[in-house]
């Protein structure tokens, strides 16, 4: 097991990725984030897979942009870790939509990624 920085850390850098795709509206790099088999649940329904995340984040309007916080981590095996994490998608024509992120990341190859993404919609 490691430390709550390491798995912090571990967890901000697949995150940052993802984020940095979203922000420059690439689908195909932020569906890069995730294992093939990724069970990814938005806020429409469900896909399992790299396309579903791709088309998912290619229906998002240009000027999306992703501001998380880490509120937790749990490392769940060696090659597993659990993260909690508020996100603020904001947009450039509506308000923003504050959500709760629920990432299980796995490691593969010596890579994390992200094999189950829930958001929950904050009220």
């Amino acid at each position: 097991m490691t430390s709550t920085t390491a798995q912090e850390a571990i967890l901000s850098g697949v995150v940052d990725r993802w984020k940095s795709a979203v922000d420059a509206h690439e689908p195909q790099q932020v569906a890069a984030c995730f294992t093939e088999d990724a069970i990814f649940q938005g806020l429409r329904p469900y896909s399992v897979g790299r396309p579903g995340v791709f088309e998912y984040y290619d229906s998002q309007p240009l000027g999306l942009r992703a501001d998380y916080q880490v509120l937790e981590t749990r490392q769940l095996a060696d090659d597993v870790l659990l993260g909690y994490l508020g996100v603020d998608f904001s947009f450039t024509d509506r308000p923003t939509v504050k959500v709760t992120l629920t990432l299980v990341l796995r490691q593969i190859a010596g890579q994390w990624q992200i094999a189950h993404y829930q958001v929950s919609k904050q009220s």
